[in-house]
């Protein structure tokens, strides 16, 4: 779970990218990842920079392996474009 910084019983990541299209790229595999662990992140994209929130809804909002495993798909996902 590499540089996610958890706060207010969530994960939190930025990512930055080179320009809009890498950006979305990114966000099309994070979606798959998401969908088949059935486990969906709160985000946004503006531009080249995508901001991720992690938390689990049906636990009380609070962070679960749930949340710290699809963290570690992201961030996999991610390091494929540094």
């Amino acid at each position: 779970m590499t540089n996610w910084k958890e706060e207010n019983n969530a994960l939190h990541q930025e990512y930055k990218f080179q320009d809009f299209t890498q950006a979305f790229a990114f966000m099309a595999e994070v979606a798959f990842a998401a969908e088949a662990a059935n486990h969906h992140p709160n985000w946004s994209n503006v531009y080249n920079t995508v901001t991720i929130k992690l938390t689990t809804h049906d636990a009380g909002n609070t962070v679960t392996e749930k949340d710290r495993k699809l963290a570690n798909k992201i961030s996999a996902i991610f390091a494929r474009y540094a």
